[in-house]
């Protein structure tokens, strides 16, 4: 622990203006292009999250049962949605297993955006109690040591049970199942995780200015997932157009679950759309990424 702490705070400026002196030192110099900015930021966040891992692990009986915990209580909304269904035959057209593969996707897809950036939550609190200034003297990029902190290794439970919740949709699922299909799964949790990332930076980057904005962006990440895990036949039209063309949830798991399933798209979108979920995971995280700079550029330090 005391290697890693000493490795992400090397080179840490000092003094009362010890904030300043590095956002001028950083203004001044030319610095690593993207690239290297990247592997710092990886390898800066290896080093904080290895640190809280390695803290967590020093008590294994306390995360087992708090890793279980989160399963369970997550679990939870799919017990709801299996009670539903054992009054009703189908939701919105959708068997409890085409649901379930909904449900498993989401929920999976969130679980793991929210293990590795969950914790930008906490900016507007950071902002709030100065801690924030002790993180931007150190020679790491601020993204990564904001989503690092804390890192809660208990949040596996939620990934676990999503992916179990998928696992046995797929076993019972009546579907043609193709390569493609096979391979969609996959990527659909994968750019899931991606889009949901992309939700999570943008919405750490408006708590620069809104101060605290923690259940704005709450409501757009375990909100939108509650959503995705019901079919969206169940929607109207206009909630099912936002939540496509401008938030663009839609692509997490509702849009390549319609291809799985062989389902037409309520919206009377063609089925290559099906695909572009990588892509928009790419395209919001670009500008949420732009806004995080933006943001922290504008930061002028607590009480200023």
């Amino acid at each position: 622990m005391a290697e890693a702490t000493t490795a992400v705070t090397r080179g840490a400026g000092e003094g009362p203006c010890g904030t300043e002196a590095a956002g001028a030192a950083g203004a001044a110099g030319p610095g690593p292009g993207p690239g290297g900015r990247l592997r710092e930021g990886l390898r800066g966040y290896g080093l904080i999250a290895g640190m809280w891992i390695r803290s967590t692990m020093t008590y294994r009986m306390s995360f087992l049962l708090a890793t279980v915990g989160n399963a369970a209580i997550t679990a939870l909304d799919f017990v709801a949605i299996a009670v539903m269904f054992s009054h009703v035959d189908a939701l919105g057209g959708f068997t409890l297993p085409e649901i379930a593969l909904l449900y498993g996707a989401s929920s999976a897809s969130l679980g793991l955006a929210d293990l590795l950036l969950g914790n930008t939550d906490r900016v507007g609190a950071r902002i709030r109690d100065g801690s924030l200034d002790t993180m931007l003297v150190r020679p790491v990029p601020l993204l990564a040591q904001v989503a690092a902190d804390r890192f809660a290794l208990r949040r596996l439970g939620r990934i676990v049970q999503g992916l179990g919740v998928l696992g046995w949709a797929i076993s019972v699922l009546d579907v043609q199942w193709t390569p493609v299909k096979v391979l969609l799964v996959p990527v659909m949790v994968v750019a899931g995780a991606g889009i949901f990332g992309g939700v999570l930076v943008a919405g750490a980057a408006f708590q620069f200015v809104a101060g605290d904005a923690a259940e704005v962006q709450n409501s757009f990440t375990y909100g939108g997932c509650t959503m995705l895990q019901y079919p969206p036949t169940v929607f109207a039209k206009e909630l099912l157009r936002g939540a496509t063309f401008v938030v663009p949830l839609a692509f997490v798991n509702w849009l390549p679950a319609l291809y799985v399933l062989g389902r037409p798209d309520p919206l009377g979108l063609p089925g290559w759309v099906a695909f572009l979920s990588p892509l928009v995971a790419f395209a919001l995280f670009l500008p949420a990424s732009l806004a995080w700079r933006a943001g922290v550029r504008s930061y002028r330090s607590t009480g200023s």
